[in-house]
Formats: C-alpha cells, sequence, structure tokens
C-alpha cells in the first residue's frame, strides 16, 4: 500500500469530487460528510508523505508502469510532500467554515472544491512539465466556477477579468512547452534538466525564449508585478471559503518557479545557468512595495487581506531571487505561515463582516460586534502575524530571510521587507481599533458558530505554533532546500535507475 501513497493526493479528491457532482441533488449532510472526510483523508496522507520523504529518498510513481522519462510520472521529494500537506491542512480549515452554511448558495460547491484539490495536488507532485500544464487547466477550471459560487455582479466581474487572463496564460504555457519539445525533445523535468547542458549554441536563443514564457506564465499564477493586478479584486469578492483556499493558488506559481528554475535552469544549467533569478529577484522586490501600499490605501477588509497575499507573494519572490540554501530554507518556514494564516484571515474578516450589517467588510464606524472578545483576539493574532512583528511566526520567518541576505542584497531586502511590515502593521492597526474600538450601537449580528470558529482557529493558531516548533520545522525546510540545490541526486533518482526503481 505505501508504494502507492504518492497517486493518494490525486487520487482521493478525484473520485471524491466526482461522486460529489453525480450525486450533487443528495442530502447536503450527506455532501459534507463525504467532502470532510475525503479532506481529513488528505490531512492524513500529507502527514504520512512528509514522514516518508525525511529519509531523503526521491521516489516517483510511474502510471501505467510507463518508466522515465517516457511515462507519466509523479515524483515525492521532501518540497512536494509538504506542499501537499499545507494544501490539505488550508483546505480542512476552509471546509470546515464552509460547511456552517456558505456551502448552500450552490449544488455543485463540494464537488468542485475536491476537483481543485486534486489539481493543486497535482501541480505538486507532477515530475514533467506538460502534466503540470494539465494540472494548472484542473485547478483552474474549478476555481473558475467556485469564484462564481453564490453568484452576483461583483463576483462575475472580477470572475470575467480572472477566467481571460488566465486563458491567456495558459496559451503561453502551451507556447513555451511546444518550444521547449522542439528544441529538448522532452518534458520530464529530470531528463529536461540533464539536456539542458548538452544543448547545441543554436538552441540556446530558442530554449531561453521558452524558458522565460514559462516565467511569465508562472509569474501571473503567482500575482508577481506587473502580473498582479488581477488578484485583489477576484480574492476579495470570492466567498470566504474560496478566498481562504485561494491562499495557496499564487504558491502553486512561486513552486513552479522553484522547481523549474533551481532544477532546470539552475546552477548546472551551463550557458543558461540561473536564467530568471535577477528578474524573480527584482520584481518580487517590486511586488513586495507596491503590495505594501495596496494593503495601506485598502478601505475593505477582504482587499486588505488580498494585498497582504501580495505582499507575501513579494516576500517570497525575493526570497526565491536571492537564490542560496538559507533563503530557500527561510522562504519555505515563511511560505508556510502566509499560506495557513492569510487564509484564516480570510474566514476571520467573513466572521466580522457578518456582524456589522451593511458596513459588511468595509473599514468605516459601525456597531458593537456581538462576539468582539473572540473576533477580536483571533483579529489581533492574525494581523501582528502578518505583520511580521514577534513573538509569531511572520517575525520569525522574516527574520531568517534577512538573515539569509548577503551583503549587497541587504540594501534592497532590509529597508522594502521592513517597510513592508511597517505599512502593514500601520493598516491592520488602523482597521482593528475602526473595527473593534470605534464600534457603537446595539448587537444584532449573527453569532460565529462552532465550525466557524474551528475553521479559522485552526489556520490562524498556527502562527504560535509555528513557534512553538521553529526547531523541527526548521531543521525540515533546511533539508528540503539543500535537496532542492541537489540537482544530480533527482536527476539520478528519477532517470539513472533501473525498472525496479519506481512504483508503479
Amino acid at each position: 500500500m505505501m508504494q502507492h501513497l504518492i497517486i493518494l493526493p490525486v487520487l482521493l479528491p478525484l473520485l471524491t469530487g466526482v461522486a460529489l457532482l453525480i450525486h450533487r441533488g443528495g442530502a447536503l449532510t450527506l455532501r459534507r460528510t463525504a467532502n470532510v472526510l475525503s479532506t481529513i483523508a488528505l490531512v492524513v496522507v500529507g502527514i504520512l508523505l512528509v514522514a516518508e520523504s525525511t529519509d531523503d529518498t526521491i521516489r516517483y510513481y510511474a502510471l501505467g508502469d510507463w518508466q522515465p522519462p517516457f511515462g507519466i510520472v509523479l515524483v515525492l521529494d521532501r518540497l512536494s510532500a509538504l506542499m501537499v500537506m499545507i494544501t490539505s491542512l488550508l483546505a480542512l480549515g476552509s471546509l470546515l467554515y464552509a460547511c456552517a452554511g456558505d456551502d448552500e448558495q450552490g449544488s455543485n460547491f463540494h464537488g468542485l472544491f475536491q476537483l481543485q484539490l486534486m489539481g493543486i495536488n497535482g501541480a505538486f507532485l507532477t515530475g514533467d512539465l506538460f502534466n503540470l500544464f494539465v494540472f494548472f487547466e484542473v485547478l483552474l477550471i474549478a476555481s473558475y466556477a467556485l469564484l462564481m459560487h453564490g453568484g452576483g455582479k461583483a463576483r462575475t466581474h472580477a470572475g470575467f477579468h480572472y477566467v481571460a487572463l488566465n486563458l491567456l496564460g495558459s496559451m503561453l504555457f502551451l507556447i513555451a512547452l511546444g518550444i521547449l519539445y522542439g528544441t529538448m525533445g522532452t518534458l520530464n523535468m529530470a531528463d529536461m534538466s540533464a539536456v539542458v547542458p548538452t544543448l547545441d549554441t543554436a538552441d540556446l536563443g530558442l530554449v531561453k525564449a521558452g524558458a522565460l514564457l514559462l516565467l511569465i506564465v508562472f509569474g501571473l499564477k503567482a500575482a508577481m508585478l506587473p502580473l498582479y493586478f488581477w488578484l485583489p479584486r477576484a480574492y476579495a469578492a470570492a466567498p470566504a471559503p474560496v478566498a481562504a483556499l485561494f491562499a495557496i493558488m499564487t504558491k502553486v506559481g512561486i513552486y513552479s518557479i522553484i522547481r523549474v528554475y533551481t532544477l532546470i535552469f539552475g546552477e548546472q544549467a551551463g550557458p543558461l545557468a540561473n536564467l530568471a533569478q535577477p528578474w524573480i529577484w527584482w520584481l518580487g522586490l517590486a511586488t513586495l512595495a507596491l503590495g505594501a501600499v495596496g494593503v495601506l490605501s485598502a478601505r475593505d477588509m477582504r482587499t486588505q487581506v488580498a494585498y497582504l497575499i501580495l505582499v507575501s507573494v513579494g516576500t517570497l519572490l525575493a526570497g526565491t531571487g536571492m537564490h542560496n540554501e538559507a533563503a530557500l530554507s527561510a522562504l519555505l518556514y515563511y511560505l508556510i505561515h502566509t499560506t495557513l494564516v492569510s487564509g484564516g484571515l480570510f474566514l476571520l474578516v467573513d466572521a466580522i463582516a457578518q456582524q456589522r450589517g451593511k458596513a459588511g467588510a468595509r473599514i468605516v464606524q459601525s456597531r458593537t460586534l456581538t462576539q468582539p472578545a473572540t473576533l477580536g483576539l483571533l483579529f489581533f493574532a492574525g494581523a501582528i502575524a502578518m505583520a511580521g512583528l514577534p513573538p509569531l511566526s511572520g517575525a520569525f520567518g522574516k527574520a531568517l530571510l534577512l538573515q539569509a541576505a548577503t551583503t549587497a542584497q541587504q540594501y534592497w531586502l532590509w529597508p522594502i521587507l521592513l517597510g513592508s511590515g511597517l505599512a502593514s502593521l500601520i493598516a491592520l492597526s488602523r482597521t482593528g481599533s475602526t473595527i473593534f474600538w470605534r464600534a457603537s450601537g446595539e448587537k444584532t449580528g449573527i453569532t460565529l458558530g462552532p465550525l466557524r470558529v474551528t475553521g479559522t482557529l485552526m489556520l490562524i493558531g498556527c502562527a504560535p505554533l509555528m513557534v512553538a516548533f521553529a526547531g523541527p520545522i526548521t531543521a525540515f525546510t533546511q533539508a528540503t532546500a539543500a535537496q532542492l540545490l541537489d540537482r544530480d541526486a533527482y536527476v539520478e533518482s528519477i532517470i539513472a535507475r533501473d525498472d525496479t526503481g519506481g512504483d508503479a
């Protein structure tokens, strides 16, 4: 059974999602139960995959026993296992919140939710670029429908831009794949990594063009400047559980950048070595700076959290552009923190909006919340975590990144990263004082039920837990960073082994 564990994060949500779509007219309680149980099983699978990856063996699963580089393979290493586990934890928190009533707005919510997880997990596990494209399309099609869940003018408007831009991204992705396959004869990432250093000089220009096209595609998915303008409106318009799950969507783009530009176009890529790092570094810093401006200018809590995600995207991209082992380790720690806490903030903002009447999520003075103590405590924890204040995980992750910077990088990273933290602190302090301290009037809002509290607390509560367990978490991220930079080990594990080396 253990040799088939790698395919379960794809197979389990696929089967569950199809079954839920077929029986979308069934009892809501049964659909909720099936979705929750499937997601809990994914959490268990994610934990098992992380445990299995700790021996530093890179494993692959060859579908149909077609061995790489010719068949479809799923690859398990420390990074892919970590991303699957983060996805499952975020999904469980979002789903518990949705089961309190948000899922009632459409009959297909639960099936689409599982298909979204299938696409995300597949993107993290796939070992070749064409199937990365396939899983991108699966997760995007599901996200189109989830974004429109419940309908409304704002969601329709945001959804149109989201769909149009991602269709353009898909077209560029296919063009890039055609260029790379035509020049290299393979799309298996391990095989491409071995081929790139041996390319003829005549092919270098085409391969470079294909690689930079991929950077545009992944930058669009990650919401990298200047390709991020779709994100604030789309995330602010989405239903809260969907927006929370979307917190992992930008990380799919960042994961793809890390994977492709360390494995295929990394240190050992000959003339194309470190092809994208300068672009990623400067565009990451620019995304970070302009995201901070967006946080300050936001007049709606949902939009503010969306811009906080852009700040985290810029931070992660800058860490990727630093291109050293310490920076990779630090950004992985920060990635866990920002994905879970920002997802929890989307849920919390929705809960606050439901207790404020007509004011909703707007940052204006309104009536007193029904549960000011509970929501205030959660908001305080989430705000200081996202702003990067001690003693929570945001401060720890940023400190690791600052420490990893070289002398030349410090001149740019320190003022921009610390300045974005100050901007976030000012903006969130203004929001908190407006919502909690300047509120007045009768309490008439709905009470936050146990499912909503559990889902929100589960995600925001990761901030103190990540500090409490910072030792083992950083040990894992350091080993993950070392494994990422060991290109030869990855290639030899996938390509240079006999037919009995893989799982089928």
